[in-house]
């Protein structure tokens, strides 16, 4: 976790030392203030990436705090400490730009978390603006390709560099990865942008009209061609056509595809005029084209004509740092839509998205942030807002729901990280660093983990 510059304000002084010395212990710069007065004193003097505030003190109480502080520096997080029960004063700090808060009691390994989420959105905001100031310099804006992941800024910077060329570019990754918005970036960068891109979905078309729909046909080419119809090529001239799910693609098209990659031209369905087209060609693929090569059911002149600059996006749960950032957007987004109060996510149900798999990748993600906002009759979403919350708590309790009122919440969210701990450490052979990966965690958070849990690597 990288080092953060921390402001701790507590009145308390025994909790605010004990702070101050676990969060120097943790490689952190701390300063400390008893009041708000003495916080905003410090703020005038010095730099901070976070300040830890109480938000009930005497004099200047939190909120008070906190709308100087952002109004001193915008770009400092802060975090608010409010005791249990009291969570609707943290919903009206969130509102006025609060990042967070965490409640008393305070447990240290929750702080850690709180922690890794603050080190690592200022680390990716900085990054991202950088790669985004790059690309505005080329005239680009990526606002539609949300991310925090190193793999998929790799992505995004590849992009950049094959954009400007002719060549062919292969897709490859499971539904819901977000190819069609890696092509449309492609695009937009590309000398073409001012041309349209063209989408053709090859899975969506019945086999009987694929043909006709990509290259057009004449006049009384077959039943019911009542007039000349102009195809996605000819649609797409000076531009990109991206061919989407391109293993759905007959035999017969595939071979039509394959003269046009070679000569530059093809032919309507029931003409018999070459027609050119300067198009580029990108298209994109969740299944596997080489095994289908070997199965004979897609050429192979063809896959080598398609994949001369393969780009594979990695499904979420390989990228889970890319998380965070989609919730964020998405609950922006969905907020603005239905026009609900909503400002913020709760703690727990931000760690629970972190560790569900998404077989549907970030489009069942925004499926997920969408029904949460729709169904939420509170300020924050939490758990209950979340659709495989029993799924998750019936396999961290072996099948059985904590009963409500039981004061097992806690409890259950732990067992069922232990056990994800677990899996993970054994799926990666005890390798920390990949099973911190695979986990959207810190090497550091989960060594204090492991230890916690006694779990041994």
């Amino acid at each position: 976790m990288k080092s953060l510059n921390i402001l701790v304000v507590e009145d308390g002084q025994s909790q605010r030392e004990m702070l101050r010395d676990f969060l120097r212990k943790e490689g952190h710069t701390v300063e400390e203030a008893g009041s708000g007065e003495e916080a905003l004193q410090s703020m005038t003097t010095g730099a901070f990436d976070l300040v830890l505030l109480d938000y009930k003190m005497p004099g200047m109480d939190g909120m008070q705090v906190l709308q100087e502080v952002k109004r001193l520096n915008p770009e400092t997080d802060v975090v608010i400490i409010t005791a249990y029960g009291t969570i609707e004063t943290a919903v009206d700090a969130m509102k006025a730009g609060a990042v967070d808060y965490i409640t008393k009691p305070l447990e240290f390994d929750e702080l850690l978390l709180l922690l890794d989420r603050v080190a690592e959105r200022r680390t990716l905001l900085r990054e991202n603006e950088i790669l985004r100031r790059q690309l505005k310099e080329q005239g680009v804006t990526t606002d539609s390709i949300i991310y925090g992941s190193q793999k998929m800024a790799a992505l995004t910077s590849m992009a950049a560099r094959v954009a400007s060329s002719r060549a062919t570019i292969l897709l490859q990754g499971e539904s819901g990865t977000g190819k069609e918005l890696l092509a449309r970036l492609v695009h937009q960068l590309s000398p073409r942008s001012s041309k349209p891109i063209v989408t053709v979905n090859c899975g969506a078309l019945p086999e009987s009209l694929i043909e006709s729909e990509l290259f057009g046909h004449e006049k009384g080419a077959f039943t019911g061609a009542s007039a000349r119809r102009i195809g996605r090529f000819e649609e797409a001239d000076g531009g990109t056509l991206f061919l989407d799910e391109i293993g759905e693609l007959t035999m017969p098209v595939q071979v039509k595809l394959l003269r046009f990659l070679q000569e530059r031209e093809f032919q309507r369905v029931g003409g018999n005029t070459n027609i050119r087209a300067d198009v580029r060609i990108i298209s994109a693929t969740n299944r596997d084209l080489e095994g289908m090569v070997k199965e004979g059911t897609f050429r192979e002149d063809l896959f080598y004509r398609l994949n001369v600059v393969v780009m594979s996006i990695p499904p979420l749960r390989e990228r889970r740092e890319d998380i965070p950032a989609l919730i964020d957007h998405f609950l922006k987004r969905f907020v603005a839509e239905n026009g609900k109060d909503i400002v913020g996510i709760s703690s727990e149900a931000r760690d629970l998205l972190m560790k569900y798999d998404y077989p549907g990748n970030v489009r069942e993600l925004e499926n997920i942030i969408e029904r949460a906002v729709v169904i939420a009759r509170n300020e924050v979403l939490s758990l209950e807002d979340l659709p495989f919350r029993e799924e998750a708590m019936a396999a961290s309790s072996g099948g059985g729901m904590p009963e409500e009122g039981d004061g097992r919440l806690r409890s259950a969210m732990e067992q069922l990280e232990r056990q994800m701990i677990k899996e993970a450490m054994e799926k990666t052979g005890d390798h920390q660093t990949r099973a911190a990966e695979m986990l959207g965690l810190s090497e550091r958070m989960l060594r204090y983990k492991l230890k916690k849990y006694g779990l041994k690597s």
